[in-house]
């Protein structure tokens, strides 16, 4: 049983880690490709804003592949494919926020155009999904702004993580208590880009 502090420590859950880790032995090690997401299934929407809560125990079961890529897509895909548009709004019509997933085998950047992962290589940091604004695409606006506007961007999509996670019997946190700066330097992060949030996601223990 993985404790509250543990998930605080740890990226995804043991149980997403492990999945991912599984597909990128499978992949080639420059992208995972994910199967398409599903486009029906799942509780109504009343039954999982019901079921929404905060879970900090996860078990070391793995996710399988079509969860993953569901959860992705739930979080940041495309669901408009003529424009582009995502299943979570942005600010100003910017896209802000990447999605990287962490994981033993190496970084992983959510790249929902060709829904797959995209190998972003750095050492094992034992993060979650990871949340990473891009400061230099919101113009000549202030840093507490630009913090502010990604924040809640960063919201839009953990809730919508929330909602798949209480659809689909998974448990997620959303956290806030983070090495900000260390982790943006370990995941190399470029001028102006910065860590969001995190979230955790996995199977209940």
């Amino acid at each position: 049983m993985m404790t509250r502090r543990q998930a605080n420590i740890g990226l995804i859950s043991s149980a997403a880690s492990a999945s991912l880790a599984n597909l990128a032995r499978a992949q080639e090690p420059e992208a995972i490709e994910l199967p398409l997401p599903r486009s029906q299934g799942g509780k109504p929407l009343i039954e999982a804003l019901r079921l929404r809560r905060s879970i900090r125990e996860y078990s070391p079961r793995s996710l399988p592949r079509q969860v993953l890529s569901d959860l992705l897509w739930a979080a940041f895909g495309i669901n408009r494919p003529a424009t582009g548009d995502r299943t979570a709004p942005y600010w100003r019509h910017v896209m802000v926020i990447d999605i990287y997933a962490v994981i033993a085998d190496g970084v992983w950047i959510y790249e929902p155009k060709g829904h797959k992962l995209l190998l972003h290589p750095h050492d094992d940091i034992r993060a979650n999904l990871v949340y990473v604004a891009h400061g230099e695409r919101m113009g000549d606006i202030s840093g507490e702004d630009k913090r502010l506007y990604a924040s809640v961007d960063a919201g839009f999509i953990g809730q919508n993580v929330y909602l798949f996670c209480a659809s689909e019997g998974l448990a997620t946190v959303f956290r806030a208590s983070l090495d900000y700066r260390e982790l943006a330097k370990t995941l190399g992060l470029g001028a102006g880009q910065f860590v969001a949030f995190a979230q955790t996601v996995g199977y209940p223990a």
